[in-house]
């Protein structure tokens, strides 16, 4: 028989595969991590944070489409770097309600809700540098723009700023995770390892954040720390590193008496070593399964934060933002602009959580 056949990690992998709506959920969660990273690429709207706003054609529903007006502005130079952050908003885009093009200027009258209150307007040839026909112009300037998911309140694109803010979403989960796998691993294996006064002030300590709400603790922490993107990050990680200490604290104690950790200890390997490279690598199955739940916590809690108006802050989108500028909208008539980010935090959260279930299940050594 193959002995890489029958290693735990190629039999925790087989089980897991086995998991139809883990394996799912886990694409899932590639799939969408995947978007976030070419958000900027993919978006309708690729100007940073998405933040092109039309005000006539606010709050239009899924699948509205117009005839826009693009009158370029100055081109950047370092293109790579905007596919990454964004590019700069240089360009003015005009709603288009009709126009119409003669030899040296477009007249045009501005989409209102209100036709009949719409005045024409005209712009000239010489607005337009390096096009020498207004035709030219209507051919490559004027075109129909569609809005998949509808405008939010401003007349930005809602695909395009739920894009983009699917970033914030997944930052928080890996930056909060990994900090409360830091802060979470240090501590546990202090009190576990060690043990006595050790312990008990590790313990103290855990049970003293534990205590305090999540979410009154995150805002204290950011209060504490500022309004911002990377405040909410480091907030976030710092108030779930406690059930990865005890997690790591009970994994140890049980761990530390087994005789491979003697035989090392007999070797001369120093305390640091022997947890390193001894003990850890040993008891991370557990704790990958609570950082898989980690993630979805630390999504709900930035959402909330994002509602509250502690979290990222504008024009930077984040789902939970999106969910605080809509949530009236849901009683006048238009509950897709609340739903769309509110079905997006559940559906992400659900798949970690799926996930979370599928590891557990398949690192579970007394599964058959």
């Amino acid at each position: 028989m193959d002995k890489s056949s029958s290693s735990l990690t190629a039999i925790a992998l087989r089980r897991f595969k086995k998991n139809l709506w883990g394996v799912f959920s886990f694409a899932f969660i590639i799939l969408l991590t995947v978007l976030a990273a070419l958000a900027y690429v993919i978006a309708p709207d690729n100007s940073e944070n998405a933040n092109q706003m039309h005000l006539s054609i606010h709050s239009k529903p899924p699948g509205f489409e117009i005839a826009m007006l693009r009158i370029p502005g100055t081109q950047s130079e370092s293109r790579f770097k905007h596919y990454i952050f964004g590019f700069p908003n240089t360009a003015t885009e005009i709603p288009l309600l009709n126009y119409k093009v003669t030899d040296d200027k477009i007249i045009y009258k501005e989409y209102t809700d209100e036709p009949a209150l719409a005045l024409p307007k005209e712009i000239t040839l010489d607005r337009f540098s390096g096009f020498e026909t207004m035709q030219q112009v209507e051919e490559e300037l004027i075109g129909k723009k569609r809005f998949i998911l509808g405008t939010d309140k401003y007349g930005r694109d809602l695909l395009s700023r739920m894009l983009v803010g699917s970033r914030v979403s997944i930052s928080i989960g890996i930056v909060a995770v990994i900090i409360s796998l830091v802060v979470g691993i240090f501590f546990g294996a202090l009190g576990g390892y060690y043990g006595g006064k050790t312990d008990a002030f590790v313990m103290w300590l855990v049970n003293i954040i534990w205590s305090i709400p999540t979410l009154l603790l995150v805002i204290a922490i950011t209060l504490a720390l500022g309004k911002g993107f990377w405040q909410v990050f480091v907030a976030v990680g710092l108030t779930m590193w406690v059930e990865v200490a005890r997690v790591v604290r009970g994994q140890i104690i049980g761990m530390k008496q087994m005789q491979f950790v003697t035989a090392a200890r007999a070797l001369g390997y120093g305390n640091f070593r022997i947890i390193l490279h001894h003990i850890l690598p040993n008891i991370m199955a557990p704790v990958i399964v609570i950082s898989a739940a980690n993630f979805a916590s630390a999504i709900l809690v930035e959402s909330g934060l994002s509602f509250l108006g502690l979290g990222a802050q504008p024009p930077i989108p984040s789902w939970g933002s999106i969910i605080k500028d809509h949530y009236s909208y849901i009683i006048l008539g238009k509950p897709y602009l609340a739903m769309v980010p509110g079905i997006a935090i559940m559906l992400l959260t659900l798949a970690f959580m799926m996930t979370g279930n599928a590891l557990r299940d398949a690192l579970d050594v007394r599964a058959n």
